[in-house]
């Protein structure tokens, strides 16, 4: 069985990659995030799972890392993760009433050999009243998420449609990091238990 390590300190992305029955550590990437000049979204969020996944795999050469990233996106802007509640608050305000994208890359990487895919999720927030965004940032919930909000969290109720992936939006597409592993050879549900009656 092949190591498999997430570059990511992402508590949430731990959760996900726990909930298909993936072994793995973490060893959190340290890398530049700072955007290109005149770059993608789309192209941001590929180049930075990529550049974690890569990151750890050159000191670990034996293991298959998966690193990951996520961004916000309206109107081709990039929202990132809050440096103050206010930049919190003006985030929330942008994205009310707005359809919005959810960009998550996810790459795996062996050596320096790495495969990646981005999946793009469109949210809609119904309109929020400046009482509940205020109530929410005083939860301190955004301000350590892109966007500044967590569908799996209290933010949640902001939500009034999603089309694509609910995983890709709380930080890891399920099926493509699955579907990666599997054509690596390292399908997840070999790692799955048995029960007794199965096994009987």
């Amino acid at each position: 069985m092949t190591r498999l390590i997430l570059a990511s300190a992402s508590p949430r992305r731990a959760e996900l990659l726990e909930q298909i029955g993936a072994r793995f550590q973490v060893v959190p990437a340290d890398i530049d995030e700072t955007p290109h000049p005149a770059e993608s979204a789309i192209g941001y969020v590929e180049r930075l799972a990529r550049e974690k996944a890569l990151a750890v795999a050159g000191s670990i050469p034996e293991a298959f890392v998966l690193g990951s990233d996520t961004s916000v996106v309206i109107d081709g802007q990039i929202l990132g993760k809050p440096g103050a509640e206010e930049q919190a608050r003006a985030m929330l305000r942008r994205l009310s009433g707005s359809t919005h994208q959810v960009m998550t890359a996810v790459a795996l990487a062996q050596r320096n050999q790495c495969r990646s895919v981005v999946v793009t999720t469109d949210v809609t927030f119904r309109t929020l009243a400046e009482a509940e965004i205020e109530a929410y940032v005083a939860t301190g919930e955004p301000m350590d998420k892109a966007g500044s909000y967590g569908i799996q969290g209290l933010g949640g109720i902001f939500v009034q449609e999603l089309r694509g992936s609910y995983s890709a939006v709380v930080g890891l597409p399920l099926q493509e990091t699955a579907d990666l592993l599997a054509d690596a050879g390292d399908p997840v549900w070999r790692h799955w238990p048995c029960s007794e009656e199965s096994q009987a």
